[in-house]
């Protein structure tokens, strides 16, 4: 009996060990991810890309797509991804950011409640990217990208 209750806890806290193991990621596989799903450009629209706001948890950086100095569309550009938390946050707040972008037409929407400091970087992006501040540059229909001058 005396066996079982030792072998009970020896796998338990082996368990334990094995689940709060964490693996090394490098600098380069530091938590960014790019959505890759950029919004093609159509004839008449321009989008901008907002600087790289740096969050406890990793950079969020959005592109602005507008027509007609209407917003059109959001493009995710990076956003925390360092582990499966930060991407269901993501995959959670970032189409509600979205469409409350699209809805106001600004950067003055709600954050979303769970994800206040990715919700924090994609405002502060998105808001240089309205500003036109962005050091990454414009894009418009025929993919023609020019510098900007401006702050980081």
């Amino acid at each position: 009996m005396r066996g079982v209750v030792v072998a009970v806890v020896v796998t338990v806290a082996g368990l334990v060990a094995l689940l709060s193991f964490k693996t090394h990621t490098s600098s380069a596989e530091r938590a960014v991810a790019s959505t890759g799903n950029l919004s093609p450009l159509l004839p008449g629209e321009h989008a901008v890309i907002g600087r790289a706001v740096p969050t406890v948890y990793g950079p969020v950086q959005v592109r602005v797509v507008e027509q007609a100095r209407k917003i059109v569309a959001v493009d995710i550009l990076q956003h925390p991804a360092e582990t499966g938390m930060d991407i269901q946050i993501g995959q959670y707040a970032f189409p509600k950011l979205v469409g409350e972008t699209l809805a106001a037409q600004s950067a003055r929407i709600d954050t979303v409640s769970g994800a206040t400091y990715t919700s924090g970087g994609y405002i502060s992006s998105l808001q240089s990217a309205l500003d036109g501040k962005s050091a990454v540059g414009k894009q418009s229909a025929v993919g023609k990208q020019s510098a900007l001058s401006g702050g980081a």
